[in-house]
């Protein structure tokens, strides 16, 4: 495969992260209208609230590449009257595939994916947590009056197009690096759709896996030959698309969090299938 097939391809695996499925037989849950929680289900919520350190790898495959789209951020667990609600935001992310390409999403347009709060499903079995959190599509490079339903825009003048990393370029941008003497910008327009459930350990972190059914569309590139596009699928193992929310301070923000990744979290990880 060229080196500029690999770019058109390596480009269209973006994602902010995140993403997810588990089983297992349930007791409780916090979203049943009205009425008392039962205790083991109330203590749950109390236990849970807080701010967690937020690390997930979204595992994708096409027919010409792999690859990994490594995200850290936050999740915070807010109880609302009944129900455990999650609110996630993002700080930077990280790519690793196998080909021999550099692809770098800045920090800003990382933090640009402002998924909605929304409430989760929490259920409780032998004392142990389980938050299963629904699909919110968001758009991130674009308005979407209805991010679930809306197409993507194609057309960079679409007046629906948003510079939402603020680089005076239409959508958000990926840069691409094969060599020095190689290389350039793709322009994104994306819908984020992930959703991820984790089951609680006995040292207060939620470990699990995310499911991500995101959407993106090529709308510009600083060369024409690098806009084409591709289809990516998750790869079907969730175990390659891991999720880890470790419990810290609330007064955390990215730099802290960046200060602490390498005490919190494993190793990036690298394609191995």
């Amino acid at each position: 495969m060229t080196a500029t097939r690999r770019l058109r391809y390596l480009a269209l695996g973006l994602a902010a992260s995140a993403t997810i499925t588990a089983c297992g037989a349930s007791s409780s849950t916090s979203d049943a209208p009205g009425g008392d929680l039962p205790d083991e289900t109330r203590q749950a919520i109390e236990r849970l609230t807080g701010r967690y350190a937020h690390f997930d790898v979204v595992a994708y495959e096409s027919s010409d590449m792999k690859t990994l789209i490594i995200s850290y951020g936050f999740t915070d667990l807010s109880a609302e009257g009944t129900t455990l609600v999650a609110e996630d935001s993002f700080c930077s992310s990280e790519h690793r595939s196998d080909q021999p390409i550099e692809v770098q999403l800045s920090d800003t347009a990382t933090q640009a994916i402002r998924p909605v709060p929304t409430p989760v499903t929490l259920t409780v079995a032998d004392g142990r947590a389980r938050v299963s959190r629904p699909e919110t599509p968001t758009g991130i490079g674009v308005d979407l009056e209805d991010p679930a339903n809306d197409p993507l825009p194609t057309d960079p003048a679409d007046p629906r197009i948003a510079d939402d990393d603020g680089d005076g370029k239409p959508g958000v941008t990926a840069t691409i690096t094969v060599s020095e003497a190689l290389g350039g910008e793709l322009y994104l327009a994306r819908r984020e759709i992930f959703s991820y459930v984790v089951e609680e350990r006995d040292d207060g972190s939620l470990v699990g896996s995310v499911s991500d059914r995101s959407e993106q569309l090529v709308i510009g590139a600083s060369d024409e030959a690098f806009v084409t596009q591709a289809a990516w699928v998750q790869h079907e193992d969730l175990s390659k698309s891991p999720i880890i929310l470790i419990p810290v301070e609330p007064d955390w923000d990215c730099a802290r969090l960046t200060s602490e990744r390498d005490r919190l979290f494993p190793p990036t990880p690298e394609v191995d299938w």
